[in-house]
């Protein structure tokens, strides 16, 4: 089993892109409206958004590749660049998403690794996330891996508000 991981860069827009609406459709299709999910991707995905996050200098990219094939990304923040103000000793996990074909094969314990060892890197403390409360199978994964749930907050898509279950672990 060969897995690598890369940061991305400008250069790597398009194809940041194109698997991130991949998988966050293969993900939430069946929980949500055609028109609320439309209106999501359209929103968090456009090329000129994916530049600011890309360029922002306390948010970092990576993809992750199985076998040579691109089967994953990860986004992390820190700073001010978090979507909540949890301090600056934390560090947060946007986005954590594998392609479907790739579930199952330890990827994302790989990328929730590589996200301790960034924040380790930059001297955080504990890593959090926000996570839909109805994606049972992502909680029992960070629940398993000893993420705890410390609150909650309020995440849209489209014009539909969800709630997100925010998940913490402290590092050692």
């Amino acid at each position: 089993m060969t897995v690598s991981i890369t940061k991305c860069s400008r250069e790597d827009l398009p194809r940041l892109r194109e698997i991130s609406i991949e998988t966050f459709t293969d993900t939430f299709k069946d929980q949500n409206s055609p028109e609320n999910l439309m209106a999501y991707l359209e929103k968090a995905f456009n090329e000129e958004q994916l530049e600011k996050e890309l360029a922002h200098s306390s948010s970092e990219f990576y993809f992750v590749y199985f076998q040579d094939e691109l089967a994953g990304l990860l986004k992390v923040n820190m700073n001010d660049a978090q979507t909540e103000p949890m301090g600056d000793d934390s560090l947060e996990i946007e986005r954590i998403y594998i392609r479907s074909q790739f579930q199952r094969k330890g990827l994302g314990q790989y990328l929730i690794n590589q996200a301790m060892d960034i924040a380790k890197t930059h001297n955080k403390k504990r890593l959090w996330l926000g996570v839909w409360e109805k994606n049972e199978n992502a909680i029992h994964f960070y629940k398993k891996i000893g993420f705890v749930q410390t609150g909650a907050h309020s995440f849209y898509m489209g014009d539909e508000e969800q709630t997100d279950f925010i998940m913490q672990i402290a590092l050692a």
